[in-house]
């Protein structure tokens, strides 16, 4: 693969995966935006996190993530309580609300996927499947 041809086709998946993790997210149920159910998201899989590794892991400032668990907090899908180790900071845990939230949310975007990727031909369908790996692996190091 020559680097005009590398350039292309991570141009080509660039544009792609933000096209259809746009229209995913369109495609769900009205409630918080997209910042907020990915912290909400995150909470959920990692577990009771101080706002400032929750803001590292969402790739956003502290000041931001502070906003954005604040708004999760007046909801009712995230609870806030001061570090028992350091008064200074806060530790963030989704509530089963907020858990349930995260699932519907995954939930109507799967399925809503699962129709697309349905609606492709039988050898589309095949290398959307052949080509997993190597997605997960432009991923996997991010963890």
């Amino acid at each position: 693969m020559t680097t005009s041809s590398t350039q292309d086709v991570s141009g080509r998946l660039f544009l792609a995966v933000g096209r259809l993790s746009r229209s995913l997210r369109q495609a769900g149920t009205p409630g918080p935006g997209h910042g907020a159910i990915s912290a909400l998201a995150t909470l959920v899989s990692y577990g009771q996190l101080r706002l400032g590794d929750l803001a590292a892991k969402e790739g956003v400032a502290a000041a931001t993530m502070s906003r954005i668990v604040a708004a999760l907090v007046e909801a009712g899908y995230v609870r806030r309580e001061s570090d028992p180790l350091d008064r200074r900071a806060w530790l963030a845990t989704a509530t089963e609300e907020g858990e349930r939230m995260v699932s519907g949310v995954r939930s109507t975007r799967v399925q809503e996927l699962g129709r697309r990727i349905d609606r492709l031909p039988e050898e589309l369908r095949c290398s959307l499947v052949d080509a997993l790996p190597a997605l997960e692996a432009l991923i996997s190091d991010e963890d």
